[in-house]
């Protein structure tokens, strides 16, 4: 790993027959048996694969906010396993935090993947350690046919970081598990946007959460690399229009849009307006930021679904309706 000052540390990548271990940060996935076993054959063509006890818990959490720290600390200081793998989403992350021994991380790090919920793990670990996280997809989300953004996910994790184009068709469906690509992929941007930054965000629900806590870590992050300038990324899974516009002002307001070179929102998962004329295009643009913002990437809940490092240095086109992200490990 790298230690010198302002330079993000990259744990060492996976190769093939490397050791990943699963632990349920957040729900179990005791009712999605199925996703899982598919998702597991899936991964043991690449990886062998160590789970935590409370991975098949039926629960919609896992198991106490202590017992999901330990298991997860258990994976960390394991030195036969070589990255992690969040095993599900859900609402209940936010609780352990107070549980994770975050300099058994730091002493010991590694990759650790997931999306959603397990949001305010990789944030924290980037922000405050200094550590590179993934955001993309859980360990159940590789089940069926492996799609294009699997397989650019499975390279990135094992070093080759690959160009992710964005996408031709995605999943309308409101669902999860199966999907069927039948909408068409339209970045929305109000100009042509070409810019380098430090990449970190995840899920935007999730994020408010951390706002004004001991774990906001933002404002040192921006500041450490002031120099490169930040690209957000929010996944935005179910904050309704009005709510989405006043999480961003709180975000304006606590400071987090210094430095700022770019915001990319991926599509919602659930989408609401409370009021005919206040979309989210509407919400976006009362932020009255003058910065360039992307609307509907192939970030988040809606598949497909891009791969982020965050910490690394993102290069981000958009023109025309598709755009592209590139990333640097330095």
């Amino acid at each position: 790993m790298k230690n010198l000052k302002h330079s993000m540390n990259y744990p060492q990548m996976m190769s093939k027959g490397s050791t990943i271990g699963i632990t349920a940060v957040s729900a179990g996935l005791g009712l999605r048996i199925e996703d899982l076993e598919s998702s597991l054959n899936n991964l043991k063509d690449y990886y062998k694969i160590v789970e935590t006890d409370n991975v098949r818990n039926e629960g919609y959490i896992s198991s106490e906010p202590d017992v999901r720290a330990k298991e997860l600390d258990s994976l960390f200081t394991n030195k036969n396993i070589d990255g992690i793998f969040c095993a599900s989403g859900g609402d209940f992350c936010l609780e352990m935090l107070d549980y994770i021994n975050f300099d058994n991380i730091k002493n010991n790090p590694k990759w650790i993947m997931g999306a959603s919920d397990p949001t305010s793990i990789l944030y924290i670990i980037t922000t405050k350690l200094n550590i590179a996280t993934l955001y993309g997809l859980n360990a159940a989300s590789f089940s069926g046919e492996l799609h294009e953004c699997h397989k650019k996910n499975l390279e990135i994790l094992q070093g080759n970081i690959v160009k992710q184009d964005s996408y031709k068709k995605y999943d309308t469906n409101s669902g999860f598990g199966d999907y069927s690509l039948d909408g068409d992929v339209y970045w929305e941007s109000d100009t042509d946007v070409d810019v380098s930054g430090r990449l970190i965000g995840g899920c935007f629900d999730v994020l408010l959460n951390i706002i004004g806590t001991k774990y906001d870590y933002t404002k040192e992050f921006i500041d450490r690399y002031s120099d490169d300038g930040i690209i957000w990324y929010f996944d935005n899974f179910a904050k309704n229009s009005v709510d989405f516009y006043l999480g961003l002002l709180q975000m304006k307001m606590a400071g987090w849009f210094e430095n700022t070179k770019c915001i990319m929102i991926g599509r919602v998962k659930y989408p609401s307006c409370p009021f005919d004329d206040f979309d989210y295009n509407e919400a976006i643009k009362r932020l009255n930021l003058d910065i360039p913002i992307i609307f509907n990437c192939d970030i988040g809940h809606v598949f497909p679904k891009m791969t982020i490092i965050n910490g690394s240095i993102g290069h981000v086109k958009c023109s025309n309706g598709c755009g592209s992200i590139e990333m640097e490990l330095k």
